[in-house]
């Protein structure tokens, strides 16, 4: 079978987006009954309004950040970034002054249970689905850089 390939980014989305979105281009990259995979390009004061879908879908921030929404919580997303919107539950993303570019992939199953039922992936799928706490944390601090700057002239180190 021959590889197909699928273009998406600048000059292959949508202008007018998803629905109930503004400020938002969009390229479907896959659909299929079992799930799809989209781009979404915010530009400044871009919205995705509030909706709910009847499946699991996963927004992974690749470029950029703003806001995604959850039932009544909020919070910033980034780049390197993902947020898991459950069926059945409203869930929006929104920029304030920066661009952001995210993939959303839409599963029409849970994706514990999906997980599961792929052959070769029961081992993944016992981890995957065992029940895990909230995280708390920061991020490491960074290694200090030898410095060529002089402390006692008052520069930064």
């Amino acid at each position: 079978m021959p590889i197909e390939i699928r273009r998406f980014g600048v000059g292959h989305r949508r202008p007018d987006g998803p629905p109930g979105s503004d400020g938002v281009e969009s390229r479907v990259i896959e659909a299929r009954a079992s799930g799809s995979v989209t781009e979404l390009a915010f530009g400044r004061r871009a919205r995705l309004a509030p909706h709910a879908s009847p499946r699991w879908i996963c927004f992974l921030v690749i470029e950029g950040g703003g806001w995604t929404g959850v039932g009544e919580e909020r919070c910033r997303i980034a780049a390197g970034e993902s947020a898991v919107w459950p069926p059945d539950v409203l869930h929006a993303a929104w920029t304030d002054g920066t661009p952001m570019r995210a993939i959303l992939v839409e599963l029409a199953e849970d994706p514990l249970q999906l997980s599961a039922a792929v052959d070769g992936l029961a081992g993944v799928a016992d981890v995957v689905a065992r029940p895990v706490a909230r995280g708390e944390g920061h991020l490491a601090e960074r290694p200090r850089r030898r410095s060529t700057s002089e402390v006692s002239e008052g520069e930064p180190d």
